[in-house]
């Protein structure tokens, strides 16, 4: 695969084509790859890669397609100089090549195997493509004669490999894309605006020119007016077949942007104009070519995610100046109806169209990608980043008013809209909470309150618009009204809220729900049913199967734990209600964390086994962890997870005590007192306020649980960042040391030998569980023994003589989630470990 440049050079007259004569030469470091659309005497795309001190290059007959089921024809051409690369503009006529080129994306590639020699001799350069638009594994693949050798023609294949760059059932809509990855100009503009070559090199190239509107968007006078809007249905899980683009969900204000003419409208998904709210948006989109875009607009938090508290804190205070466009469809270009189109070519052409705006990504107006892996795999990703869920659409669907099955969203947690019908206070004045509901026949339809996420911004906003609402009547009807009282304030079922929340009870109320702000753009009349329908009850049927936090639960009359002193039974679907009821409490101690889970598929009187595995045919909604084994561990990350659990019978729950994340890092450090045969628990009480003194004279925050036996953990919560991160075995050798210095100072009562014959009347403390793979029971997590009993996490005032671990159960579990969490800020109370590492002189 030698380079050279003789054959390129000889095709050329220099002193009559703007392209370079360019020399045999070492790159700069990573190699790179550029596509430039040619159009010369037929369109096509020239590929080229650097290798040999040269750009490889071939001609391919179409524009390339990210769905792995197409092939291009790619005919190899001469070898070209790397300097090549930067080259955009026009070759004249009467020359080789005559016709005007676009760098249409360019980049850095490696090959996947590491001897390209061998690769090329073989004919098949398999690469990783890192451009603006071709991205992941790609392959060229030279096609052979009947005998076996390659074809005289040096024809090869160009083709995507399937990996989570590919869009299957994308087709041909990157044809569409007509905008350099430099200039953002089109193919015509170029060849009017810019005969001659100007390098995008920035010590030689020209000021780039101002982008302007195509042909196709300059002929309208005025904006569009409003296009009716297409709407998601509600699904559980996005599909998982190809065909499908899958989308982030946006967490702000739809917004159709109308331009033409000069002017901007911003529409509302109801055809409000709402320029006045959002002057800068409207005025930077009066500059834009004529289009009519589909899309959304946030504000974005500190880690560069849409808030839509962020949106409604910055319509308030009035400060919209840094609300960011996520665009995601184009409706018109120009006068040109796109909405008969796949969704793939109107995604193309929106891509080209911001292109030649020059926003690039950044900015007020952004391009929303779309991702083709599963659409499971994607909105586990988002749910990992605290996103809202996803957007999967249909590639081959045109644009459809309304809602259509070729558009649906499946959320992390629920969010929805609830009509606000009064609100509670303390001692008659001071917000408490507000009081929702859904419209129904002859009034609201009570769902529940909404007691968090009111922040100071959101409660500044939300009491004068409750007060100016304000009415003698309750709005609501039915059984399940809420009574009126002195510190119950009723309003006009006029104001909508946008609401999270953790799904429905059977009885139709909203579970752990939080305000996100006022709905401006919709109106109390749209919001008529319950947008997500509670959970069936658990059905007497055998065979048959609820729905919990989108996971079926198959057998849910499965009984796990027998019925005990005249409770009934627990069955399959009661351990998926409670792991969906109290996982707001639960995941911050094992999401993300490779986690053993015992199982019990018959029950605990049947077989129990750990698993700590990925399984043939595991639940989607768990998590593979990486943690250097033969086989990965599963992991929780969601509510979604915790039912998958259930499902699978999974009735414990250990997660390791490490950094969620990050398996390699420690971040907390369990302490598990175990009491000697004939010992009270109030022996165990003592011996915890031994360890947490202990702890505490090193300056550290210790916290306790009971462990749904006979014992008690003490656990320490330590930081995992910079320089306050310890090892596994600096964590593991500080459990030791302490244990150890108990042991001595009390030899009496404690020992840290773990055989049984040690012990004689002692409390075993077991150090043992903070080395690399060891797990603790989590808190809030179900034990697989008689009495069906919960690791119920406590404050030290309630350890104390009367404890009764066994109160903490599953029977109970509604009153506990009453209670006030006493580990709310068990992360907050971390600190370095390593002063106590000098203290105990393990460091």
């Amino acid at each position: 695969m030698r380079g050279e440049l003789k054959t390129y050079q000889a095709k050329r007259r220099f002193e009559q084509t703007p392209e370079p004569k360019g020399a045999k030469r070492a790159g700069d470091g990573a190699r790179r790859f550029v596509i430039q659309r040619h159009a010369a005497t037929r369109l096509h795309y020239d590929f080229r890669i650097e290798a040999d001190g040269v750009l490889k290059s071939w001609a391919v007959t179409k524009a390339p397609s990210r769905d792995p089921s197409i092939k291009r024809l790619a005919v190899e051409v001469e070898d070209h100089p790397l300097d090549y690369g930067d080259f955009e503009g026009t070759i004249p006529a009467g020359n080789y090549g005559a016709g005007t080129v676009q760098l249409w994306d360019a980049g850095t590639w490696e090959p996947q195997e590491p001897d390209l020699e061998a690769a090329w001799a073989r004919g098949q350069i398999k690469m990783s493509l890192h451009g603006e638009r071709l991205k992941g594994k790609w392959a060229l693949i030279r096609l052979k004669s009947d005998r076996g050798k390659p074809s005289k023609r040096n024809n090869w294949l160009l083709l995507k490999e399937k990996d989570e760059y590919a869009v299957a059932g994308e087709g041909d809509a990157l044809a569409e894309i007509d905008a350099s990855v430099t200039t953002g100009r089109s193919l015509a503009q170029i060849a009017e605006e810019d005969a001659q070559w100007t390098s995008s090199k920035p010590t030689a190239r020209k000021a780039p020119p101002k982008p302007v509107a195509s042909r196709a968007a300059s002929r309208t006078k005025r904006p569009h007016a409003f296009v009716p809007i297409q709407l998601c249905k509600a699904v559980d899980h996005p599909p998982s077949v190809a065909g499908w683009a899958h989308e982030i969900k946006f967490d702000g204000y739809r917004l159709q942007i109308s331009v033409g003419g000069g002017q901007a409208v911003l529409r509302t998904r109801k055809g409000l104009d709402w320029n006045d709210r959002f002057s800068e948006l409207a005025a930077d989109a009066a500059g834009w070519p004529d289009a009519v875009i589909d899309g959304e607009l946030c504000a974005l938090d500190d880690d560069h995610m849409p808030d839509f508290s962020a949106l409604q804190a910055a319509i308030s205070e009035g400060d919209t100046g840094r609300l960011v466009y996520f665009a995601f469809d184009l409706l018109f270009e120009g006068h040109e109806d796109l909405r008969k189109l796949p969704l793939s070519h109107r995604k193309a052409r929106l891509q080209a169209y911001i292109d030649r705006i020059g926003a690039k990504g950044v900015g007020r107006l952004r391009y929303v990608e779309h991702f083709a892996s599963t659409g499971q795999a994607v909105l586990e990703s988002a749910c990992r980043m605290h996103l809202e869920g996803v957007i999967s659409k249909k590639l081959d669907a045109p644009y459809h008013a309304g809602r259509s099955s070729a558009w649906v969203k499946s959320k992390c947690r629920g969010r929805d809209e609830a009509v606000i019908g009064g609100w509670s206070s303390e001692g008659g004045s001071r917000f408490r909470s507000l009081l929702v509901g859904v419209r129904g026949k002859g009034g609201l339809k009570y769902l529940g309150r909404v007691g968090t996420g009111f922040g100071e911004t959101a409660t500044r906003m939300l009491i004068p618009a409750l007060k100016a609402e304000a009415t003698d009547r309750s709005p609501f009807v039915g059984a399940d009204a809420p009574k009126g009282g002195k510190d119950i304030h009723w309003v006009k079922p006029a104001l909508v809220a946008e609401i999270e929340h953790g799904g429905y009870t059977e009885a139709g109320s909203l579970r752990q729900a939080a305000f996100k702000g006022l709905r401006d753009d919709k109106s109390a009349e749209e919001v008529t049913a319950a947008p997500q329908p509670p959970a069936p009850p658990p059905t007497s049927q055998k065979g048959g199967k609820v729905t919990v936090a989108g996971v079926v639960i198959s057998s849910p009359d499965k009984v796990l734990w027998p019925a005990s002193g005249g409770r009934p039974p627990i069955t399959k679907a009661d351990l998926a209600r409670y792991y969906e009821a109290a996982a707001e409490r639960l995941l911050p101690h094992v999401a993300d964390r490779p986690t053993s889970i015992i199982r019990a598929p018959d029950g605990i009187e049947g077989e129990t086994f750990f698993q700590r595995h990925a399984m043939t045919g595991a639940n989607p909604r768990l998590k593979l962890i990486d943690v250097k084994a033969r086989t990965p561990y599963v992991a929780v990350v969601d509510v979604g997870g915790l039912a998958a659990v259930a499902q699978s019978a999974g009735l414990e729950l250990h997660p390791w005590g490490c950094k969620p994340g990050d398996p390699e890092t420690p971040e907390q450090i369990t302490f598990d007192l175990d009491p000697d045969e004939g010992l009270d628990f109030d022996d165990v009480i003592a011996a915890s306020g031994v360890v947490k003194a202990k702890l505490e004279g090193v300056g550290l925050n210790p916290f306790v649980k009971t462990t749904g036996g006979k014992g008690l953990h003490v656990v320490v919560p330590i930081r995992a960042d910079g320089r306050s991160r310890v090892t596994w075995e600096q964590n593991k050798a500080f459990a030791k040391a302490v244990s150890e210095a108990i042991r001595a100072e009390a030899p009496d009562r404690f020992t840290t030998t773990l055989a049984k014959k040690a012990r004689g009347g002692k409390i075993f403390i077991d150090y043992l569980r903070n080395g690399r793979m060891a797990t603790a029971v989590a808190p809030w997590s179900p034990r697989a023994r008689p009495g069906a009993g919960i690791a119920f996490p406590l404050s030290w005032e309630q350890v104390k003589p009367g404890l009764r671990p066994a109160d903490y159960n599953l029977w109970v579990w509604p009153e506990l989630l009453e209670l006030p969490d006493p580990w709310a800020d068990f992360r907050a109370a971390a600190v370095g470990l390593r002063p106590a590492l000098r203290k105990m002189g393990v460091d």
